[in-house]
């Protein structure tokens, strides 16, 4: 296990002194919160480099929507959706891309067009293939916990997460990834009621038990929405700051957000309370 650091391929990311971000870039027409936005390959690269000079460390591509209710794309769609736009703007830029995505074809297409980082949202443990894939590569990975919706509520949330992370940690080294190249994701939203959801902010720092780096997604989700009563996605980002700063003090190194600026500047003001020398 280590902390210190996280390793890509193209660059290594220091880890403990400046929490890293994730930018999200969906070239879907169903996304929960920017679906059709960014379809226009044009419009997509534009929004790609923006958030890199807004201050994203990382950009999440991603080809299918994984919203409640998303009506699953064939594998040649998505490839067809993701491979063209990550050639296009490698050869524009040095910035770490990760491709979102839980099918091990889908994966492979990605990092052979330069994607650094597999986003499986389901751990590496739905697709029997993704380990072997993103270890033959030598990519990083983040593996998000995920489960069926009819197990939420069915016991300690957390317990759940932990345990979950255990097999998906064991799955990717067995297959050659490297220990400092895993980001654990605890996938709020994902099989878990709303209630679960804000037990899991509550206790963000139990997950540091697991000794790797943590990722949290929260930007613009329900869970903001039922709480603050805002049927808007794009009108959620107060709420979002909110789980930001929490997530940063309860030791989390990457966050995955929309609003890039707003979650940097954010995210500078709590680095600077909890994360100085």
């Amino acid at each position: 296990m280590n902390k210190k650091a996280y390793y890509t391929r193209r660059r290594v990311l220091p880890l403990g002194r400046q929490t890293h971000l994730v930018g999200i870039l969906n070239l879907t027409p169903d996304s929960f919160s920017d679906g059709g936005d960014f379809v226009d390959m044009d419009l997509a690269e534009h929004h790609f480099h923006r958030m890199i000079e807004e201050g994203a460390t990382i950009i999440d591509i991603g080809g299918e929507s994984t919203r409640p209710g998303h009506i699953p794309v064939p594998i040649s769609d998505e490839i067809a959706r993701v491979v063209p736009f990550v050639e296009r703007v490698r050869s524009a830029t040095n910035a770490l891309i990760s491709i979102d995505t839980s099918k091990s074809e889908v994966a492979d297409a990605a990092l052979r067009a330069g994607a650094d980082i597999v986003n499986d949202v389901w751990g590496g443990q739905r697709d029997a293939r993704m380990a072997q894939v993103i270890g033959q590569h030598d990519a990083a990975c983040i593996l998000m916990h995920n489960r069926a919706a009819e197990e939420a509520d069915s016991g300690d949330v957390i317990n759940a997460i932990i345990n979950f992370f255990e097999q998906s940690i064991a799955l990717v080294k067995a297959a050659g990834v490297r220990d400092d190249a895993i980001i654990l994701d605890p996938g709020l939203g994902f099989g878990k009621s709303y209630a679960e959801n804000w037990e899991i902010m509550r206790r963000l720092a139990e997950l540091q038990i697991c000794g790797y780096p943590l990722l949290l997604g929260a930007s613009r989700k329900s869970m903001i929405a039922k709480l603050l009563k805002l049927p808007d996605p794009k009108a959620r980002l107060s709420g979002s700051l909110g789980t930001t700063a929490l997530a940063i003090q309860s030791g989390v190194d990457f966050i995955r957000v929309h609003d890039v600026r707003e979650n940097y500047e954010c995210a500078q003001v709590i680095d600077h309370c909890v994360r100085y020398e």
